[in-house]
């Protein structure tokens, strides 16, 4: 994927209407411009997109031997630390190393739409892009700059796009509506997020197919993903009022802890009156009680297909996504059951 020229410090000084030197002064804090004009040029050149740092300039079509890595699910979060959510630590770890293997190093940055920008965010010469949103502002920059990327899950507002790979969540999520199906549930309740991204957009999709095609009827519950287990248990609390289903499927290992919670408060068992389960697996689903059925993703098997398909846009090859990889569902005690007669 070729580079296109982009915006030059010419067009800027055009746009504003003063000289390229004014447009450099305006920009390194140097000369004896007036604030006014100052100020002026340097939101004509926001407003372009116009990176005036001199290691973009220079770096702007060599090669810099390193990539980026933007975690669009934390950006919307407004952390990257949450605590007990270390499947993001997993993706990093396993992304790191295998691009060290292959002589790349990669540099994590926090959307790169927001000012300002690190200077060296727009000359790397490829992205990560993790379950980008609807539309998403990150990908459209990449796309203006040229820059090549592929994407951790589908782009969901481009289906030509694709440059992209992820845990195969059909193959996922049907493994945990078939283990509730064989432990005696006749209705199942959903929890996802609010995120615009694939994750949500398709788990709550592939959770419709399934209850039309057992003869189910659907109860979605949205919480925040930055509400946490907060909103979790809030949306417990709601489940329970609407009358408490025989399973319950939570995307995250927050929300499923804080569903917990909100059963606990409520008077209602798990796994003996409802069922409960994640789709992400975490510090959450792990150390509750009981500890929480999840999905365990396969981060080192994901992000080698991210950098195979990375290198190869990079390159110019065509497009060999998308890729689906595999996980695994991890029956723990909130979902396990005593059959009958043992």
């Amino acid at each position: 994927m070729a580079r296109s020229k982009g915006v030059t410090i010419r067009d800027v000084a055009q746009r504003a209407g003063v000289s390229v030197a004014a447009v450099s002064m305006a920009l390194n804090g140097t000369g004896t411009l007036s604030e006014a004009t100052r100020l002026r040029v340097r939101a004509v050149a926001e407003e372009m997109d116009y990176q005036a740092d001199a290691l973009a300039r220079g770096l702007r079509r060599a090669s810099v031997g390193a990539i980026g890595l933007v975690l669009r699910s934390l950006d919307s979060l407004g952390e990257y630390a949450p605590q007990g959510v270390d499947v993001f630590t997993r993706y990093i770890g396993a992304v790191s190393a295998q691009a060290m293997d292959r002589g790349l190093s990669v540099m994590l940055v926090p959307d790169p739409t927001r000012r300002p920008t690190p200077p060296l965010a727009l000359s790397l010469d490829g992205y990560i892009v993790t379950m980008p949103h609807v539309d998403d502002p990150v990908v459209a920059l990449l796309e203006r700059r040229g820059i090549p990327y592929v994407t951790l899950g589908r782009d969901p507002s481009r289906p030509e796009f694709t440059d992209w790979a992820t845990e195969d969540e059909h193959v996922s999520l049907r493994r945990i509506y078939e283990h509730f199906a064989a432990n005696g549930a006749r209705s199942i309740a959903l929890v996802r997020g609010t995120d615009p991204n694939a994750w949500n957009i398709d788990g709550e999709a592939m959770y419709r197919g399934w209850c039309e095609s057992s003869g189910l009827t659907p109860r979605v519950y949205a919480s925040a993903e930055r509400a946490g287990e907060r909103g979790g248990e809030s949306v417990a609390h709601a489940i329970v009022d609407d009358g408490v289903p025989d399973a319950i499927l939570c995307h995250t290992g927050r929300q499923a802890a804080g569903v917990l919670a909100g059963l606990t408060a409520r008077g209602v068992s798990v796994p003996d009156r409802t069922m409960l389960a994640a789709a992400s697996d975490s510090e959450h689903t792990r150390h509750s009680r009981p500890a929480i059925s999840s999905i365990e993703l396969h981060a080192p098997e994901t992000t080698l297909a991210l950098l195979d398909l990375l290198q190869a846009r990079i390159a110019g090859e065509p497009s060999r996504g998308p890729v689906l990889t595999t996980s695994r569902f991890r029956i723990r005690a909130s979902s396990r059951r005593a059959q009958p007669g043992s």
